[in-house]
């Protein structure tokens, strides 16, 4: 697909433009009002295709749970091998539309690597995540950030604490959720280890507080996310972090999710995923298999 539709589309979906004048841009590269509503479809997220894992797999074990963050419930989408033994343990933060299908399908196949996995639903003071995608990114958008990291850095304790859990704590995140990730590295001194995939970074000045090792993954075709690369890393090597970070050519923003076509590149999907589990392996240590 045209690289200017799906940038066009991050436009809208990240609240840059109204949906009247996204269709009406995207009628003009397409070429008609028709040829635009034949590519919606595959612009928007299929949900039909996120049971990599079935959510009955009977291998695992998952429920709804929900911890306390000064005084706010968050809820989540806790998965983890039926044996019960003890794992170390990683948060799952979802991209800007909550804690969707897909999202909780990435957290049962980090539960088959063997990790207690939680997938937290950070819309949870809002009512929590709902079917509508676009309802979903209005609510993300009315987030603050000062009061939603604190709620996402509670997920680090209860995880510490759980009955199943090693004690170390890692975090990964997509697109919205990559971003979390830097900010909670930031805001979290016990978490282990972080995982971004392209998530915007955090100011320079709140670098020192991050004691995490980071892994950080970005989409060659993503202009607006690596823009800030290059501070990030001069502040990264500067107060001396933990950091490796991949870039994968070719590939579009959000190209791990696999529900959706227009971006979706599954040689990159597999590799940064295979980075991403031996990088907790190594930093959270390795844990039994499923």
């Amino acid at each position: 697909m045209d690289p200017r539709i799906i940038s066009l589309y991050d436009r809208f979906t990240h609240g840059a433009m109204s949906r009247r004048d996204f269709l009406d841009r995207l009628a003009e590269l397409a070429g008609s009002a028709a040829a635009a509503v034949a590519l919606l479809p595959l612009l928007h997220n299929d949900y039909a295709q996120a049971a990599i894992v079935a959510p009955d797999d009977p291998r695992l074990m998952i429920e709804t749970v929900s911890y306390d963050a000064a005084g706010t419930t968050i809820s989540g989408y806790l998965a983890r091998p039926k044996d019960r033994a003890k794992r170390p343990a990683v948060i799952v933060i979802h991209e800007n539309r909550g804690l969707n299908p897909h999202i909780q399908d990435v957290t049962r196949r980090i539960a088959l690597e063997g990790f207690l996995a939680l997938g937290v639903d950070m819309l949870s003071p809002l009512g929590g995540t709902p079917a509508d995608e676009d309802k979903g990114r209005e609510m993300i958008g009315s987030l603050k950030m000062e009061e939603t990291v604190p709620r996402l850095a509670g997920a680090v304790p209860f995880l510490m604490n759980h009955a199943e859990a090693a004690g170390p704590v890692g975090a990964v995140g997509f697109c919205w959720g990559g971003a979390m990730v830097n900010r909670l590295a930031a805001a979290s001194p016990d978490l282990k280890a972080g995982a971004a995939y392209y998530g915007r970074q955090i100011p320079a000045e709140q670098v020192p507080a991050i004691r995490a090792a980071l892994l950080l993954h970005y989409a060659g075709i993503d202009e607006p996310v690596n823009a800030g690369i290059g501070p990030y890393e001069v502040a990264l090597k500067a107060n001396g972090k933990r950091y490796t970070l991949h870039m994968y050519d070719g590939a579009n923003h959000a190209f791990n999710n696999d529900t959706n076509a227009a971006r979706y590149n599954k040689a990159a999907a597999d590799l940064a995923w295979g980075r991403t589990i031996a990088f907790f392996k190594e930093h959270l240590g390795a844990p039994p298999r499923a």
